[in-house]
């Protein structure tokens, strides 16, 4: 379809709804955008891993003073973290120096430790960073949600632009029609005149009914043309160059046949339609979860914080019965404050958060099936509106022709079969706004369950 928008001939091509937005979907630079969502969440989900990766330090620290040297010292150390508030540690140390702290004494090839350290209380089960990653495997979740809710409200606003150009298309066949209709009968009428059978009143009337005729017609076309100009804001080619639509390019005109098709709404049922599917619902649920996380995380910060290491030391590391517990270095370092009021603050912060997206999830999950139930009601009365401006549209296409009949029998007047004739136009526009409406909804519904299309 792509080679249609540039192509020179003016043969007339189609193009359907559903090739329509097959292409927004592959091309279009929002669409697009939306996949950094998830790439975006993929990233703070990495970021989050890293918390745990190994890590090597080494620090060297030498002081020499007129020709004096004070102290060398060398730590170097392999840390582990783990999930829960453990860390393991291998560290190797040498120091020397004339005025070396005493404390800092090591033997003359230096020493090995290898150890523990853990969070007994505050930081065992949760912490800073075990929170940051289970929050990033839900905003990962969530972004996924999310990242369909855009493309499916970028599909819907590209269908309502198919569904404007639809409707502008038929209203300029409309016109186009009767155009036609209004020549044939000036020319009858002026021919009529001409050989006495009408008055020149009739070839007035009949020459005004035809210059509003065109008059409508050109401001049908230009209607279309800025329905087509609209719809050219979503055709994009695959190098981020936008499309202009080009005149030989027509819309289906029995999209009513296969809409529901292009939307799976006709696999969508109401009776078994599962509101925690939804992902408005799930993106507020992995929402939720998040918030819990950070919840459990303010209560754990109320424990007193208990810090404890223990290590071996040995000065022959390569000999396995070298580590026993003689040779240690450990500690303890303990921290509660008094009234814990940042603490308790940040916890009741963190349940406030909590409920509100609880509140917006329920609220959310009404408001939805509130408005999938009045749409499908709408789409069952369109229905039945569209058989009575069906039958309307017949019965007045009958009496037009009859009106124009008895015009030529000369038992009528021009003014009737004008009247007639807009009549039908009017009631025909009517027709093609309810249809209108009718993918409208189609639409909305489509936008309200956020149902997926290939």
């Amino acid at each position: 379809m792509v080679a249609h928008f540039s192509a020179q001939e003016k043969v007339t091509s189609v193009m359907s709804l559903s090739e329509y937005l097959s292409y927004v979907k592959k091309y279009h630079p929002i669409v697009k955008q939306a996949n950094l969502v998830i790439n975006n969440s993929e990233a703070k989900l990495q970021k989050a891993r890293g918390a745990f990766d190994p890590k090597i330090e080494v620090d060297f620290d030498q002081k020499k003073f007129k020709e004096k040297e004070y102290y060398n010292k060398l730590n170097g150390a392999f840390k582990i973290p783990t999930y829960y508030g453990l860390e393991f540690k291998a560290n190797f140390e040498n120091n020397e120096g004339e005025y070396l702290n005493p404390e800092s004494t090591v033997p003359t090839d230096g020493i090995y430790a290898v150890g523990v350290s853990a969070s007994l209380l505050n930081g065992l089960l949760i912490n800073k960073r075990m929170a940051a990653l289970k929050q990033a495997k839900f905003f990962i979740n969530q972004a996924k949600e999310e990242q369909q809710i855009l493309v499916n409200e970028i599909l819907y606003n590209a269908a309502l632009s198919y569904f404007n150009w639809l409707k502008t298309y038929n209203d300029k066949l409309v016109y186009d029609a009767f155009l036609e209709n209004a020549n044939i009968r000036f020319n009858n009428t002026k021919r009529a005149f001409q050989e006495g059978e009408k008055p020149a009143i009739d070839t007035l009337e009949a020459g005004i009914n035809l210059n509003t005729r065109k008059l409508n017609l050109e401001k049908a076309r230009i209607k279309l043309v800025k329905s087509s100009l609209e719809l050219s804001n979503f055709l994009w080619m695959n190098n981020n160059t936008p499309i202009e639509l080009q005149d030989h390019i027509i819309p289906d005109v029995s999209t009513l046949d296969n809409v529901d098709t292009t939307f799976n709404i006709a696999l969508f049922n109401d009776a078994n339609f599962d509101i925690n599917n939804h992902p408005k619902i799930k993106a507020l649920e992995f929402k939720i979860e998040s918030l819990t996380i950070d919840k459990k995380l303010k209560m754990n910060n109320l424990l007193p914080k208990l810090d404890v290491q223990y290590n071996f030391l040995t000065t022959t590391p390569e000999e396995s019965n070298s580590l026993n517990v003689d040779n240690y270095k450990a500690g303890i370092n303990f921290k509660l404050p008094i009234f814990l009021r940042k603490e308790r603050g940040d916890l009741k912060l963190a349940k406030t958060k909590l409920q509100d997206a609880k509140l917006e999830n329920e609220a959310t999950k009404i408001s939805i099936k509130n408005k999938i139930n009045a749409l499908q009601q709408e789409l069952t009365s369109f229905v039945i509106q569209n058989e009575y401006i069906t039958n309307i549209v017949r019965d007045y296409d009958t009496l037009l022709k009859a009106e124009e009949r008895k015009f030529f029998l000369g038992e009528s007047s021009l003014f009737l079969v004008n009247y007639r004739e807009s009549k039908l136009i009017e009631t025909k526009l009517k027709a093609i706004e309810l249809e209108n409406s009718f993918f409208k909804s189609k639409a909305n519904l489509f936008k309200a369950a956020v149902i997926t299309i290939n």
